[in-house]
């Protein structure tokens, strides 16, 4: 039996659903293939869940200087059960909601792995796709479009087997029932940091190592030097320039030795776990790919400004297509795409306006050009720089590390790139982010009155700070 659609999406991820609530809106007859649970790896394997446990981290680590407030607490102890059980709470309140948006949506779910088969008189644009489930006949669907959001997965570092018990990848390590004494992470990008920072809280002793010269390196060397500064304030060890020797790994039913050449040195770790972050490959493999004319670079597929593949009816978007690789990326591109398909429309998005956040402690939040990137591009620079610690609301909170930066174009003082270290920028970013929508400069974000007190005015008096009128530091 087969059923005709205007628009099947591959995968149920944020990308994917959100695609799917907007092509119902736009009056699409609309389903999703899903190879697992709705809401994908953000809601199940990455963003919710890792965050759940940053924040029960946090909870312990301010109970522990509870103190400091004048409040004592006795007898604070860590019940890691009870913290994987909130976090799976959380993921099943999310998971009934996503079920719900669908039923509203009346968009028809279809849990399998979907691949594409080749055209047919029914569907000779986008072709066929069959829903294969172990033990239960193949379901044909005849689209007249088709969204790829499968997502992606963690990307394996050559030479070394992850086991998920001595050796994990951040899948592996969100189903940790308990935590390790000692752990080695291999990569000090975002998801390596907040793994670093959450089992530090925990009190494990944490070691990261970095190929680059710096942790983030993606980042503005100003945060990422503020982060290492304060990450090994609190004890854990930083190694850059540090690349593993895979084929020295020594495993043991108690432990892993490892050994990490380091500028021209080798240093051997003895640890009770190791995690591998390095990155996360596109989930494009056995989807029926080879059957179009879709064209991959790595595992990632290559799409136009629109998000179509080679293949016209065909579009790609989110993790699977490489990128940022940020939920709220995917949900804009699924959108973009499927007002595409209703109405040809061209919405292209800026990603040097898109905010990018790491939940560690502190937190790091970042949006536009790097101070380093600006200069590159030729761009004749102006700095502006606030601490945390010159803020009252950040005394009253007790959390003083950190400060905003801003850069600005001298020329016509178009904001380039905001970047922020320290409490709560996670949320203070997107007055950055629509400054940056807006063409905003520095002046315009000077002369916006922040209420005192709070943390963002270290916004504002960043941006006095650009031309040199910050008004407390």
């Amino acid at each position: 039996m087969s059923r005709e659609y205007d628009l099947v999406i591959l995968g149920g991820g944020t990308g994917g659903y959100v695609a799917a609530i907007r092509a119902s809106q736009l009056g699409l007859s609309t389903a999703i293939v899903e190879k697992e649970k709705l809401g994908g790896t953000c809601l199940h394997k990455g963003c919710i869940p890792s965050k759940a446990l940053l924040r029960s981290a946090e909870v312990y680590r301010q109970s522990l200087n509870a103190s400091e407030f004048g409040i004592d607490v006795a007898a604070v102890r860590i019940n890691y059960n009870a913290i994987q059980k909130r976090k799976n709470t959380i993921i099943d309140q999310l998971h009934n909601g996503v079920k719900s948006l669908m039923k509203k949506g009346k968009i028809d779910i279809y849990y399998g792995t979907g691949r594409i088969l080749g055209p047919s008189i029914f569907s000779p644009m986008a072709g066929t796709i069959s829903v294969e489930k172990e033990g239960e006949e193949n379901e044909m669907l005849l689209p007249k479009n088709i969204i790829i959001a499968t997502g992606s997965s963690p990307r394996n570092l050559e030479g070394v087997s992850t086991d998920g018990k001595r050796i994990l990848n951040s899948d592996h390590a969100l189903e940790m029932t308990e935590l390790p004494k000692s752990i080695l992470i291999v990569g000090g990008g975002v998801i390596g940091i907040e793994w670093a920072s959450m089992l530090n809280d925990f009190g494990v002793k944490v070691t990261i190592i970095e190929t680059s010269n710096q942790i983030l390196p993606s980042e503005d060397t100003d945060i990422s030097k503020e982060l290492k500064k304060s990450l090994e304030n609190r004890g854990i060890e930083i190694y850059t320039n540090a690349f593993l020797q895979s084929e020295k790994l020594d495993l043991s039913d108690n432990d892993v030795k490892v050994h990490v050449h380091i500028e021209g040195e080798e240093k051997t770790f003895v640890v009770e776990k190791m995690l591998i972050s390095v990155g996360r490959k596109g989930n494009s493999q056995d989807i029926g790919l080879d059957n179009t004319e879709i064209e991959l670079e790595s595992s990632f597929i290559k799409v136009n400004n629109v998000y179509q593949t080679k293949e016209k009816h065909i579009y790609a978007i989110g993790d699977v297509i490489g990128g940022m690789q940020l939920a709220h990326v995917a949900s804009h591109e699924g959108i973009a795409a499927v007002e595409h398909i209703v109405n040809g429309s061209v919405k292209e998005i800026d990603y040097k306006n898109v905010a990018r956040c790491i939940y560690s402690n502190p937190e790091v939040a970042s949006i536009g050009l790097t101070e380093e990137k600006a200069n590159d591009l030729g761009h004749k620079v102006k700095v502006g720089k606030f601490p945390f610690k010159a803020i009252g609301k950040a005394l009253v909170y007790g959390e003083l590390e950190g400060f905003v930066k801003i850069i600005a174009d001298q020329n016509t003082n178009d904001i380039l790139g905001v970047h922020m270290i320290g409490p709560h920028v996670t949320n203070l970013i997107s007055e950055a982010s629509l400054a940056m929508l807006l063409d905003a400069t520095p002046w315009e974000i000077g002369e916006t009155i922040h209420p005192h007190p709070s943390l963002s005015e270290v916004i504002g008096e960043a941006a006095l700070a650009v031309d040199g009128k910050a008004i407390h530091f």
